[in-house]
């Protein structure tokens, strides 16, 4: 009987070993949802819009897509750029019609798409999205947008790009959409019988980054997010310590249109005001 229940834990070891080990080189597929399709030209989607290209610093040439302000009746031409760095999944054609808000806000527009996005080559990773972020600042300042002249938008993992991004080249302001602390405590959430902290390869520390900024910070969440815990959100709302103003979305999920429409604009719109 002894001997029965040794092998049957020795195999039990095994198993969960085994799936340790498989999570750990997979994760990054229940980390980053890619849309790898090739998408049309920018001036097909947005009336206006520019293909642009990023070179990286470890060599790769991403697509991006520039959109020039054309502000709306009554809006004036804020003369300021906003880099929107994505979330996880899909690429940037789904973020045409949050680039039109933004525009007819008075913003000039850069969409970028990670590595392994909208037709990109590579595989996201950590230090990937943050390479690509670089370069994406870099290509703003050669269309006449350097960093002060800039908003760093992150939406959900794009929050930990952007965190990261305003520490090495400080934008004007950051707004931060449905930001978490850390990516580990998004996981431990959806995956609680997992050993989460152990496994996790990128850490994207919202929080850490934002500890030490001088740069103002808006963040704006709904409060019935399925995807990032809502608590997260008001979590690095109360820990920034430059925050300009807290938008909440009441009665919105983490990618309902509202998250993507006129009212979060009107916050970029806030903050790029008060520190011009």
């Amino acid at each position: 009987m002894a001997r029965r229940v040794l092998r049957v834990l020795v195999v039990l070891v095994l198993v969960v070993a085994i799936v340790v080990a498989l999570l750990w080189w997979q994760q990054r597929r229940l980390v980053y949802f890619p849309d790898p399709s090739e998408v049309p030209p920018a001036a097909d989607v947005v009336d206006g819009a520019q293909d642009v290209e990023l070179h990286t610093e470890d060599g790769l040439t991403l697509g991006a897509w520039f959109v020039p302000a054309a502000p709306a009746r009554g809006e004036p031409d804020r003369r300021t750029a906003v880099l929107v760095a994505p979330g996880n999944g899909g690429n940037r054609a789904g973020r045409a019609g949050f680039a039109e808000q933004l525009r007819r806000s008075g913003f000039a527009v850069l969409l970028l798409d990670y590595r392994g996005y909208g037709g990109n080559p590579g595989s996201p990773s950590e230090e990937g999205l943050a390479l690509d972020a670089l370069a994406a600042v870099d290509a703003l300042a050669d269309l006449g947008f350097p960093p002060e002249r800039t908003i760093y938008f992150g939406e959900s993992l794009g929050t930990g790009v952007v965190a990261a991004l305003q520490a090495v080249r400080p934008p004007a302001g950051v707004v931060l959409r449905s930001p978490f602390t850390e990516l580990a405590d998004v996981g431990a959430e959806h995956y609680p019988w997992l050993p989460v902290r152990l496994l996790l390869r990128d850490d994207f520390p919202v929080s850490d980054h934002l500890a030490a900024t001088d740069v103002p910070v808006t963040v704006v969440y709904g409060d019935r997010d399925s995807v990032v815990p809502t608590r997260l959100s008001e979590q690095v709302a109360d820990e920034a310590p430059t925050l300009f103003e807290r938008v909440v979305i009441e009665g919105a999920d983490h990618n309902d249109p509202v998250m993507f429409g006129p009212r979060v604009a009107r916050a970029v719109a806030r903050l790029a005001d008060a520190v011009r």
